[in-house]
């Protein structure tokens, strides 16, 4: 196991090697969103690593393809459905859900277009 720590949502939560980001996150309460279900037809679960991004998979072109789509984009950026843990490190991985994808889960998407 492994823990991350949900920078802005104040939760540090456990992933066990071969567990996505977005599963990890469904399995224990934190809102991040996904539309597509997890199947990397979207941007929509865009994470931000800040810390630890070495213990995860690389980011295939398909991912990367979808990125391309997201806002506020960085170096850092990854699909949470893509980004699975290779193996357990004592580490606290420290990612942040982008705020307009938190304000999305919170508000729904017609509050977030509004202020677009």
């Amino acid at each position: 196991m492994a823990r991350i720590e949900f920078i802005d949502e104040g939760k540090t939560i456990e992933i066990a090697a071969g567990q996505s980001i977005l599963e990890a996150a469904m399995d224990n309460g934190v809102d991040l969103d996904h539309a597509c279900g997890g199947v990397c037809a979207c941007s929509t679960c865009h994470v931000k690593i800040r810390q630890g991004a070495a213990h995860f998979s690389e980011s295939t072109e398909e991912e990367e393809d979808q990125l391309d789509d997201a806002r506020d984009i960085e170096l850092c950026s990854r699909l949470g459905c893509q980004t699975r843990l290779q193996a357990e490190t004592e580490e606290i991985i420290r990612v942040q859900i982008p705020f307009w994808n938190v304000n999305l889960v919170q508000e729904g998407p017609d509050a977030a277009r509004a202020k677009d």
